[in-house]
């Protein structure tokens, strides 16, 4: 499945796994976040922290009619305030996909799955 951009050029067809990683790359550069987490948790395992190349796992992106909606799984450092956290992340995002592939999100939903502690 793509996103469909149509311009004074032609048709643009942007996957999903590129706005994908895109948000995920958003995503990481926020303060707080250690890492993205897999939506199938049971299936890929509960301590795995995604790397930059399986952002995918960890995003789902989502078209209904006009709308663009992004699911977001995130583990978050011990001690910050999550609710601003996902905030933050949820402005990042929105900015960089604007700015970045021209499209506006509808909605950003941040789904934290788990607190770590670090070594800082």
């Amino acid at each position: 499945m793509s996103i469909e951009l149509q311009t004074k050029y032609g048709q643009i067809d942007i996957s999903n796994e590129v706005i994908a990683t895109i948000a995920g790359g958003a995503a990481i550069e926020c303060y707080g976040i250690v890492g993205m987490a897999s939506k199938n948790q049971i299936k890929d395992g509960l301590t795995e922290i995604l790397r930059k190349e399986n952002f995918t796992r960890g995003v789902i992106v989502r078209q209904e009619n006009e709308d663009l909606h992004i699911d977001m799984y995130i583990i978050v450092s011990y001690g910050t305030k999550i609710s601003e956290i996902a905030h933050n992340v949820q402005s990042k995002v929105k900015y960089t996909l604007d700015k970045t592939v021209g499209l506006a999100a509808s909605s950003v939903n941040i789904y934290v799955q788990g607190v770590r502690v670090t070594n800082s």
